[in-house]
């Protein structure tokens, strides 16, 4: 298992996002490194992980439980024959594009050591948007997304540390739960009725999933809608 591409992208305007200031950091280029990867602080206020990587909508994306976006080269390949054309690595808005690994099928709270220092603990799925659609030019791109329950995961930094690509990934600590980010992912979209089962991950789960979780079972199964 390794790091095939590390990825970061600069702000840019663009007529799709619902952005105020009509800007994005979606469009990742991949770079040689090495890159420094730290906790960049609370969401709302932390951006990106990644030194050099722009988040612009700080609303929705970045912060401490969303500091680093991974997504397999193999799930990248697959959508081939919905573009029409093999996506090139960074292309979905990821700072990671692994090989070898089952990003979607990793755990909530699975932890990576990419390269020798960087210490990573998977939290939740990625959740499309229009931005997203607009990035990689598929209107229906959302819909396909959701269906496929193959989000990539986001990432909390552990141990800070410098990563370039080509870097080894070790998986270092898997929980004893069954709790997979496409299920975390499965859960917060389409099939409300799958949120208990979030529980199990507790603390590692990305704390707006735990919260859902917990007022679903606190409602009895009604009343909470959105993401």
């Amino acid at each position: 298992m390794r790091l095939q591409s590390l990825n970061v992208g600069r702000p840019v305007r663009v007529p799709y996002t619902n952005q105020p200031e009509g800007v994005t950091g979606l469009n990742k280029r991949p770079v040689e490194g090495p890159v420094w990867v730290a906790a960049p602080g609370p969401k709302g206020k932390g951006g990106s992980g990644l030194t050099g990587d722009a988040v612009c909508d700080l609303r929705h994306h970045g912060g401490n439980d969303q500091a680093v976006y991974a997504f397999a080269r193999e799930d990248l390949d697959s959508w081939a024959e919905v573009f029409g054309r093999v996506p090139a690595s960074g292309a979905f808005g990821e700072n990671l594009t692994t090989e070898g690994v089952d990003v979607s099928g990793a755990l909530i709270g699975e932890r990576w050591r990419v390269g020798p220092a960087l210490l990573l603990e998977v939290t939740c799925g990625r959740i499309p948007c229009r931005t997203f659609a607009g990035g990689v030019g598929q209107s229906d791109l959302i819909k396909r997304f959701t269906l496929r329950a193959e989000p990539g995961a986001y990432l909390r930094v552990i141990e800070p540390g410098e990563i370039r690509a080509g870097d080894p990934i070790r998986v270092e600590h898997r929980p004893d739960h069954q709790v997979t980010v496409s299920l975390q992912f499965r859960a917060v979209t389409r099939e409300r009725h799958l949120l208990p089962e979030l529980l199990a991950a507790g603390e590692a789960l990305h704390p707006e999933s735990l919260d859902r979780a917990r007022a679903y079972v606190a409602a009895g199964g009604e009343g909470v809608r959105g993401n």
